[in-house]
């Protein structure tokens, strides 16, 4: 599964973190590489992984794994990137 990283705050150059960068389904091990820690929000049925990276420095450690940005959107305060690698 791609990872799709996503910031839930703008402008994003200015924040610190955290970054969700997965879901509970997500590559174990790419989310070890990534730093990520697996967590579930009081009230969520579901667990999300996050590292407390600004998303740029998420986006510079996936490209140097190989992945591309191939859409980002805005949602509300939420910003999400989705990657592809070949």
């Amino acid at each position: 599964v791609p990872p799709c990283v996503t910031h839930h705050s703008v402008p994003v150059l200015q924040e610190a973190g955290p970054t969700m960068v997965g879901d509970e389904n997500s590559d174990p091990h790419l989310m070890s590489v990534l730093g990520a820690k697996k967590r579930t929000m009081l009230g969520n049925n579901f667990s999300e992984y996050y590292v407390n990276d600004a998303p740029r420095m998420v986006l510079d450690k996936l490209e140097s794994l190989g992945y591309r940005v191939v859409s980002m959107t805005g949602v509300g305060q939420t910003l999400v990137w989705c990657l592809h690698r070949e």
